[in-house]
């Protein structure tokens, strides 16, 4: 294995999660505000699953997101 490639693969997959989730959530969290489904001071809980079949891997992240 290619340790350098892999690494650097790795890290180029995990950005563009990174830069997309983010902006997936701010645009719902806009048109939410928008829409009045929040009013922008709460608290909301975030789940994220990674997946990669070919390694029977699943791994499940919790966390929060605070608007106010």
């Amino acid at each position: 294995m290619d340790e350098d490639k892999f690494n650097l693969t790795v890290r180029k997959f995990l950005k563009e999660v990174g830069v997309t989730s983010q902006r997936e959530i701010e645009k719902a969290v806009r048109d939410a505000i928008a829409d009045g489904r929040l009013n922008g001071a709460e608290t909301l809980e975030a789940k994220m699953t990674l997946e990669v079949p070919a390694l029977s891997l699943k791994h499940h992240t919790h966390g929060h997101i605070e608007l106010g």
